[in-house]
């Protein structure tokens, strides 16, 4: 029996209509495919990608966190096709793109819908996938997304998996309980000088003292200035995507000797500069992103989510784009530092120290309380890494793949992922509807921003 983390489990928590967790990715393709011969890729594979096979079962009265049972899968169900109206450019893409995005998935059902999707300009077509958070995290997403491409065989088939008898799930949520207080202990002994690396947590009193006297590099204290994209998120969102050169942000990389990702990072703080400015909004404090870190090449291994989340600032309020990304590098080495000192296991230690019948309770709880009185980050940045080369969908070349994620009350109504892919770095702009209703401006923000980072680096 496979049972969801304490950390999955939370992304089906802290779900209301408007906190939706689920991720996604639109693939841009250099000519329509049809669904016909999408589903006979999917029905080739979904024995080996067992992500898109699983789906929930419960526990009886929310006693533990649910199971993944196999589903059944209902490929008619869970392919679909949409055409666009004439002339199918991009803001149309996105539109319609975003109006599924932000539909919550039928938990009865394997967590993830594809859809085809034709009459985009220029004889192009397009696949819009999401999954729920719950079954997958970045890099594991990438990987679900790698096994349905050309021309990788299909996945090895693994073992169904069965549907787990009430009594079983009560005889270990038993065991689960009697064992939370031995979680909450070795997250006691192990983690708690690390609190100042989590939002919320970071302002508690006593966690900077705790730090120093394990002897851990001191962060700065990061408080979250109030921005026109802090507070409570709507159930509608908006997306926009952009592609910049690779190339590009690797001469800025070598100029400066940072790393790639540091660019990336500045290239987001230099568009958010400029969105603040045009909304007159710019606070004299740096804005606060969380980071996503990935787990999988440390202690913890295993399916299901395996990240943690770091805070870094992101000196918006410089104005000289060579010092805002030396500032920024400066803090992605000081998070990835304490990063490389922290437990792997910490935060899951954390997550499973409260009971499972707890757990949404106090999700939805403070996702509600911190959303409207202190929100601890204003953004949300995710970098994952691609494939260099091409790939194809049913012989069909990938032009560009645009991942989507994120937004609620806690994150703030903007998450911009990052993905990597044939010499291009794409873009993926998520957003709430109301809060960020021109979210279409930030393509040019951040092809603005990385171009002065050339010019002045």
């Amino acid at each position: 029996m496979r049972q969801l983390t304490a950390l999955d489990a939370q992304f089906l928590n802290f779900e209301t209509a408007t906190n939706v967790a689920n991720v996604g990715g639109l693939s841009i393709l250099h000519g329509p495919v049809s669904r016909q011969e999408v589903l006979a890729r999917m029905a080739e594979r979904i024995d080996g990608v067992p992500q898109l096979r699983r789906r929930l079962v419960p526990v009886p009265m929310g006693l533990d966190h649910p199971y993944w049972a196999d589903g059944g899968v209902d490929l008619d169900y869970h392919v679909r096709e949409l055409a666009l109206p004439a002339p199918g450019d991009a803001q149309q893409l996105a539109e319609q793109v975003a109006r599924i995005h932000e539909r919550r998935l039928d938990r009865t059902r394997p967590l993830w819908e594809m859809y085809v999707i034709r009459g985009l300009a220029g004889a192009r077509g397009a696949i819009y996938t999401k999954v729920h958070h719950a079954a997958v995290d970045g890099l594991t997403g990438a990987e679900v997304l790698a096994a349905l491409m050309d021309p990788a065989p299909p996945p090895l088939p693994c073992e169904p998996e069965p549907v787990p008898e009430a009594w079983q799930m009560l005889t270990r949520g038993a065991a689960h309980l009697v064992a939370n207080p031995l979680h909450l202990l070795r997250f006691l002994a192990e983690a708690v000088p690390l609190l100042d690396q989590l939002p919320v947590a970071s302002r508690l009193p006593g966690t900077r003292w705790l730090s120093r006297r394990a002897h851990l590099p001191e962060l700065p204290e990061f408080v979250a200035p109030w921005t026109p994209l802090s507070g409570p998120v709507s159930a509608h969102r908006r997306f926009a995507f952009v592609s910049l050169p690779l190339e590009e942000i690797k001469q800025v990389k070598k100029a400066a000797g940072v790393t790639v990702n540091d660019v990336v990072m500045a290239v987001s703080a230099g568009a958010l500069r400029r969105w603040l400015i045009a909304h007159d909004a710019l606070p004299d404090r740096p804005l606060i992103a969380g980071v996503p870190f990935s787990l999988r090449a440390r202690a913890e291994a295993g399916e299901g989510n395996q990240v943690t989340i770091m805070i870094t600032e992101l000196a918006t309020q410089m104005a000289d784009a060579a010092e805002r990304l030396a500032a920024v590098s400066a803090a992605m080495r000081l998070i990835k530092e304490r990063f490389a000192l922290s437990p792997a296991g910490w935060l899951h230690e954390l997550t499973g120290s409260l009971p499972a019948a707890l757990n949404g309770l106090a999700d939805r709880a403070a996702f509600a309380l911190v959303g409207r009185t202190m929100p601890p980050i204003n953004v949300i940045i995710s970098n994952v890494p691609g494939p260099q080369m091409p790939l194809s969908i049913a012989g069909v070349r990938v032009l560009a793949h645009y991942p989507l994620s994120v937004v609620t009350n806690v994150s703030g109504g903007l998450n911009l992922s990052v993905f990597s892919y044939d010499g291009a770095v794409q873009f993926g702009i998520t957003a709430c509807r109301e809060l960020v209703p021109d979210v279409w401006d930030f393509p040019g923000y951040l092809r603005e921003s990385l171009d002065e980072l050339r010019e002045e680096v």
